[in-house]
């Protein structure tokens, strides 16, 4: 049966369209301000597929520092060359689609144009909205089946998205635990040794800059001086703008006035770290208490040997933390239903996240890259 919309868009008009809704993503976005096209940023912007024997893919491409210390005067350096170690990761990618509908003409008493209006609104802040939640997972190797607040996410597809199966418990040496009785990082940490008291502080960040230059994570060149970008969930700053050494370097370190962000509560940068607070940071303040967690697997549950402290996991990020595969603009179609009496809208577009790991000179093993992670109660 053929339908025929009388208030169907142009070929231009849809690409406008198209173009529109991804800028209104992208400025919806919260991601997109730390994406860039090289490897001086936080989230590489993958936006070209390569072609090999096994068809198109998304490829980042990880370089690691050279370990030889090359020859002394005049000693033969021919034949004694070291060759440049890279390693290729693929970016599976996948499209992620949703839509809307309205009952009728006399449901909706407006024109169609009002209800795209209104649809393309909706579905932006959707659509920027699901890969704030998708690329905190993807960073913090937690898989799609939960929420960013530790709830079970029922009913979704976002576990038959092709990259789903790449989402990984971060490795060892990036999955820390702040212990605060004892003043220190703990690596290899589970989500079972976290007290009440392992609440976030200044001399934690201290400690996790330190580790990130000490594991070789490169942070982000700004000014040619490298940046760290961290992440916390709002009761996880809460608690960190009650540390009375945070408050005093603040305090010196930022512009006296309304503008300070103790007061403003915007992002803040100490000591070459740009400390973010961000909702779909992970955290477990929607999670039960029921479940224990095996090791590193923060899963649906909240922490500690009981299962009974809300937690947090501060994400700490450096260069090419993360890759996203950002293949074309998203698509906008729009459907008739009983003689146009009723309009369907849908949006979609075809992404990919990945978390990469590549073999670190520091630790001999297999690594997240440009990242990691502390376990703190919030």
């Amino acid at each position: 049966m053929a339908l025929t919309n009388f208030g169907a868009l142009t070929e231009e008009q849809l690409t406008l369209w198209q173009r529109d809704v991804w800028k209104q993503a992208r400025n919806h976005s919260y991601i997109t301000r730390f994406m860039g096209d090289g490897p001086n940023s936080l989230i590489q912007r993958i936006t070209q597929l390569k072609k090999d024997q096994k068809g198109s893919r998304a490829v980042i491409t990880l370089l690691a520092d050279l370990v030889g210390d090359g020859v002394a005067g005049d000693r033969q350096l021919e034949g004694n060359e070291e060759a440049m170690q890279t390693f290729d990761q693929v970016i599976r990618i996948d499209q992620l689609r949703h839509g809307t509908r309205h009952l009728g003409r006399m449901a909706d008493q407006k024109s169609v144009v009002e209800f795209r209006k209104n649809a393309k609104d909706v579905l932006a802040y959707w659509q920027a909205d699901r890969h704030d939640q998708l690329a905190f997972l993807t960073l913090s190797g937690v898989p799609y089946t939960v929420h960013n607040n530790g709830a079970p996410r029922v009913g979704s597809d976002f576990v038959n998205l092709e990259y789903a199966a790449d989402v990984k418990t971060l490795s060892p040496y990036r999955r820390l635990r702040w212990d605060r009785g004892s003043t220190s990082l703990v690596s290899n940490a589970s989500t079972s040794g976290v007290e009440v008291a392992d609440t976030p502080c200044w001399e934690m960040f201290i400690q996790l800059k330190a580790y990130a230059k000490t594991h070789k994570i490169r942070g982000v060149k700004v000014g040619g001086e490298e940046t760290y970008h961290v992440f916390l969930s709002p009761l996880a700053m809460a608690k960190l703008k009650l540390d009375d050494m945070y408050i005093q370097n603040l305090r010196h370190a930022q512009e006296k006035g309304g503008s300070n962000p103790l007061f403003t509560g915007n992002s803040v940068k100490i000591d070459n770290l740009v400390i973010h607070e961000y909702e779909h940071v992970f955290n477990t303040s929607g999670a039960s208490g029921s479940v224990l967690i095996p090791k590193g697997g923060p899963l649906h549950s909240k922490w500690g040997t009981t299962g009974d402290v809300d937690g947090c996991q501060i994400l700490f990020c450096g260069a090419q933390a993360m890759g996203f595969a950002d293949i074309g603009n998203p698509y906008w179609d729009e459907e008739g239903y009983d003689y146009g009496n009723s309009q369907g809208i849908a949006v979609g577009k075809i992404s990919g996240f990945l978390n990469p790991q590549f073999m670190s000179s520091v630790t001999g093993s297999m690594e997240n890259h440009g990242m990691l992670s502390c376990y703190v109660a919030q």
